[in-house]
């Protein structure tokens, strides 16, 4: 005998539905309405600050609903929530930022967390599920943990103290999913350099855990009432450090990666690293990278009795990344902007192919000694490499390429228009003064590298 659909849907509310987890969440919950048998009856409401960023993400689904509020604003929550929600999941963090700017965001997330702990609370919400860093026992001590940590920590227990909610708290490490910060870390860095110079932190160990796996968590303790109340580690079933992820993603690529550590490069200087390979600004990088100094592993794995899903391994979980990117829907503004840095990065390889080639004519048509120098001739070596180099990450769409060849124009300016100063002064500075052919040559040169300057700092603003 098969039961009738609950005559009394559910009202499921998702805080964060436009991110990288609330998003995925959201459809995975309407899988389970228009596939489940006997049929799971809910609404779900996607609330997000910028209904116009997601109103394609959810193909017009009748069961989702997009909802416009600011977890932070009393009014418009109490707006949202009057609707008598149900469930609500609080996956709302702010990351981005600088050290300076770090206590700002802590404070933000404090009283968002605390107004939407006290508005559903007010209407009498039943459960609230939120989603957490997973933190080893030996660091979790303020003095310890990292400021995006500890805030992460501390928005689960307002929600727990503050709110007549049962609270169910989901702690993860890295989420490897095509959108997700550190992922994208890992896949840039490893897809894009030979060798890598990382800090101490690559050699603490974490779980990492596939986002489809989290979202399963989130979606399916709904249905289990022992969940209730209570926080969970998840985890895959990998414990492995960050140096172990960066060889087995090499490994699957087929590409060998060599690893150098310097233990005195800071996170700060690790995130304008991390900022000029790869898409992930260095405000979003500081804070993932001092989230990877401390071990985060699984202590209790009681979660896999109560919901048991088939976990993916870490080679599993970055290939699902992988063949994920292929399928993600572009804005047509962003198809746009995207041919205009493809136009930009060629343009910048042509000027710099240029630079090279009307520099080599030093050595055909200049009959100056010194170009022979040692000196000359290493300075030269450089030059040539440094050129190879900004192609080589220009090539790959990093700002490292960008800033390289703007670095190599204005230094290749200068000594051209240096090298044409006897012009002026009678004499030249760097070497004996060139012939009227030399001079015409540095001109023009230096008409290429301005070239080179503009494309570049044009380009180091569209890359990300």
């Amino acid at each position: 005998m098969t039961s009738e659909p609950d005559p009394n849907p559910l009202k499921i509310l998702v805080a964060g539905g436009s991110g990288f987890i609330g998003s995925r969440l959201i459809k995975r919950l309407a899988a389970d309405i228009h596939y489940r048998v006997p049929k799971f009856r809910a609404e779900i409401l996607c609330l997000t600050r910028d209904p116009e960023s997601v109103k394609d993400m959810f193909d017009d689904d009748e069961h989702i609903r997009i909802v416009k509020a600011d977890v932070s604003n009393n009014e418009q929550l109490a707006r949202v929530m009057s609707e008598q929600i149900d469930i609500a999941y609080y996956l709302v963090h702010s990351m981005e930022g600088t050290s300076k700017q770090w206590k700002k965001f802590s404070e933000r997330d404090r009283v968002a967390a605390m107004n939407f702990a006290k508005v559903a609370s007010e209407y009498r919400v039943k459960r609230i599920i939120y989603l957490g860093g997973l933190i080893h026992p030996e660091d979790n001590d303020d003095n310890k943990l990292s400021e995006h940590m500890r805030s992460r920590r501390e928005v689960g227990e307002i929600l727990q103290q503050h709110s007549s909610s049962k609270v169910t708290i989901f702690r993860a490490a890295v989420i490897l999913g095509q959108g997700g910060g550190s992922f994208q870390m890992l896949q840039y860095l490893v897809e894009r350099l030979p060798i890598m110079i990382c800090p101490r932190w690559v050699l603490t160990k974490c779980q990492p855990i596939a986002v489809d796996d989290v979202v399963e968590y989130l979606a399916k303790c709904i249905e289990v009432k022992e969940t209730e109340g209570k926080g969970f580690d998840i985890g895959g079933p990998d414990v492995l450090t960050y140096i172990d992820m960066m060889k087995k993603y090499a490994k699957i690529l087929n590409k060998s990666v060599r690893i150098i550590i310097i233990p005195f490069l800071t996170p700060r200087l690790s995130s304008y690293w991390v900022d000029l390979v790869t898409p992930v600004r260095a405000s979003l990088a500081r804070p993932l990278i001092d989230s990877l100094k401390h071990d985060a592993t699984v202590q209790d794995n009681s979660i896999r009795q109560l919901i048991p899903i088939q976990l993916k391994s870490f080679e599993e979980a970055i290939r699902a990344a992988r063949n994920e990117k292929a399928h993600i829907k572009q804005p047509n503004r962003l198809v746009k902007e995207r041919s205009t840095q493809k136009f930009n990065s060629k343009l910048l390889m042509l000027s710099l192919l240029a630079m090279a080639a009307i520099g080599s004519t030093y050595y055909i048509l200049d009959g100056r000694p010194e170009i022979y120098n040692t000196n000359w001739i290493i300075l030269g070596t450089l030059w040539y490499l440094g050129i190879a180099f900004a192609i080589y990450f220009l090539r790959y769409g990093a700002r490292l390429g960008a800033f390289t060849a703007g670095l190599l124009g204005w230094l290749t300016l200068t000594f051209w228009l240096i090298d044409n100063l006897y012009i002026v002064w009678g004499t030249s500075i760097i070497a004996s003064s060139p012939d009227a052919t030399i001079t015409i040559r540095n001109f023009i040169g230096a008409g290429v590298a301005v070239l080179v300057i503009a494309t570049s700092h044009n380009l180091f603003h569209k890359l990300r």
